[in-house]
């Protein structure tokens, strides 16, 4: 469904992803782990085309998509919630959500927008809300909501735990599981290491711009580096 291909990329002199590769599955839940610093959030960048990389490429659904802007990314299918949400916080929660409909000229689009209030029922109880006035988890809840509108095939997620409490954070990792099981493919960046190799099937750790380690999700729950390094030992 999805593969990144040798890339590297960085921000003027500094070079942050140093040749990586990694591959998405259609159906699965991929999570990428490591620490601070270590690239995550860059490689999510270079696949919505958000950052061109500098040697490398990234294919899609069997195409190579390096050299497409990041609008025509989204609107094929491969669909970015970023870090720290993004949400338009003088907007609305209902036109946030409308917003992640903006390229489709199909008329199923109420009837998304239903579907994501029955997801996020808070959602629906503060449609009429500035997104700016939402709790981080509410706001959380909304950036999903406003990615799945434009219907995903492949659904980018970076930090979705980040500043949560644990019961919320619980709730966040529910309800993407229960996308993923719906048929959506997810690539998660996520610090919370635990949780995202619980609920993903296979994962890669990365260490200063390179993938160290990969494989299913229950291996490296057992590994003794991962452990150790990034689950707080035994």
């Amino acid at each position: 469904m999805l593969q990144v291909e040798d890339v590297r990329a960085g921000y003027g002199a500094v070079q942050v992803l140093k040749g990586i590769r990694l591959h998405v599955s259609q159906g699965q839940i991929v999570a990428l782990i490591g620490a601070n610093g270590a690239g995550k959030t860059t490689t999510l960048r270079v696949i919505a085309g958000q950052l061109r990389p500098s040697a490398g490429r990234v294919v899609f659904g069997g195409e190579d998509i390096s050299r497409r802007p990041a609008y025509a990314r989204a609107r094929a299918g491969l669909v970015h919630v970023p870090e720290g949400r993004a949400v338009l916080t003088r907007m609305t929660v209902q036109e946030n959500l409308e917003m992640g409909a903006y390229a489709r000229a199909d008329a199923e689009v109420a009837h998304d927008l239903e579907r994501v209030f029955t997801r996020f029922p808070r959602l629906r109880e503060r449609r009429r809300q500035p997104a700016g006035t939402l709790s981080g988890g509410e706001q959380q809840m909304l950036a999903i909501g406003r990615a799945l509108m434009a219907r995903p095939k492949v659904l980018l997620l970076d930090e979705p735990s980040m500043g949560l409490a644990p019961l919320v954070t619980a709730e966040i990792f529910r309800l993407i599981q229960e996308i993923n099981q719906e048929g959506t493919t997810i690539l998660l960046v996520e610090q919370n290491a635990r949780q995202a190799l619980r609920i993903a099937h296979y994962a890669y750790v990365m260490e200063t711009g390179q993938i160290a380690l990969e494989g299913s999700a229950k291996e490296l729950l057992n590994n003794r580096r991962v452990v150790d390094a990034y689950l707080g030992g035994a």
